[in-house]
């Protein structure tokens, strides 16, 4: 039962589960701008979505596992830790590649499996390329993470070239920026010791914390645009993502600060997650609820 119980814990954190569970819940908050009717199409993409990330997170294990043994963060990771073979982890990710592909096809059809292809492209080819090469890899990084709600659009019955998924991808793009940048600085010398580029050599923590509030307030803005021009049709929804908007600008002013010596930027980190949280709740509660609740009084 140990052993059964090791091996699966392998498994999760080779399909880096927490991340791809994120993901999964991206590509049903698609599927729900989209439509308010559940069918067995959403569990079937949403599900291939989770086993197709999770490969390409354990593909990321194998190309970069010799610089995760040279950062405390992940040097007990199962690669570097010995805990499993480079023939191993490839197998695993066979697994789910190839499971996620099937179910992506059959839940999302050609178009939403070409996109899972892309996605898969550009984190393990692009991305993983790039970041080895440039501190700013992280900007052409996040397309990765606009594709799964539009492909959770697509198993819905929606179409790629529909306007509406324009300001649905440009908000899961533009986020990850900053919340990549208060990693870095949080782990910047660490990148740095293991051999990736990274801003904090290169620019003073001020600077740092400057530019990233500058994506935060693009955040902010893609967030209120996409309460005008997005598929929403509810004023709750719209008016709670202007106040959680707010609450997001208001909340990283002290980045501003001229000394940085205090700053925290874990705590950070948490607060722009749990502002995606907020945003994804009311993406999803204005089609399951708000929606029909204010029909009933017009």
């Amino acid at each position: 039962m140990l052993k059964v119980k090791s091996r699966l814990s392998i498994w999760l954190e080779l399909g880096k589960v927490r991340i791809t569970i994120a993901v999964s819940v991206t590509t049903a908050t698609g599927y729900l701008l989209y439509t308010t009717s559940l069918g067995a199409d959403i569990l079937i993409t949403v599900l291939g979505i989770f086993l197709l990330a999770s490969g390409a997170s354990s593909l990321n294990h194998i190309q970069e596992f010799r610089y995760d043994s040279k950062m405390d963060r992940t040097r007990n990771r199962p690669l570097p830790s010995g805990r499993i073979t480079v023939t191993g982890a490839i197998l695993v990710t066979l697994v789910y590649s190839l499971s996620g592909s099937i179910l992506l096809y059959f839940g999302a059809g050609l178009p939403g499996l070409l996109l899972g292809a892309l996605a898969y492209f550009w984190y393990n080819i692009v991305y993983t390329y790039l970041k080895r090469i440039s501190p700013w890899a992280v900007v052409p990084g996040s397309l990765i993470g606009s594709i799964p709600p539009v492909i959770g659009w697509i198993s819905a019955g929606g179409s790629i070239t529909d306007w509406e998924v324009i300001p649905i991808a440009a908000f899961f793009f533009i986020w990850q920026v900053p919340h990549f940048w208060l990693l870095i600085m949080k782990y910047g010398k660490e990148y740095e010791s293991a051999g990736f580029p990274s801003l904090s050599g290169s620019m003073t923590e001020v600077g740092m914390g400057r530019m990233v509030f500058f994506w935060v307030i693009g955040t902010a803005l893609t967030t209120i645009a996409f309460s005008l021009i997005g598929p929403l049709n509810s004023l709750i929804s719209k008016a709670g993502l202007w106040i959680a908007s707010a609450w997001l600008i208001f909340t990283f002013l002290p980045i501003l600060k001229k000394s940085l010596s205090m700053f925290q930027p874990g705590k950070y980190f948490m607060k722009i997650n749990y502002f995606v949280l907020l945003v994804v709740f009311f993406m999803c509660l204005d089609k399951l609820f708000l929606e029909n609740i204010e029909n009933l009084f017009n």
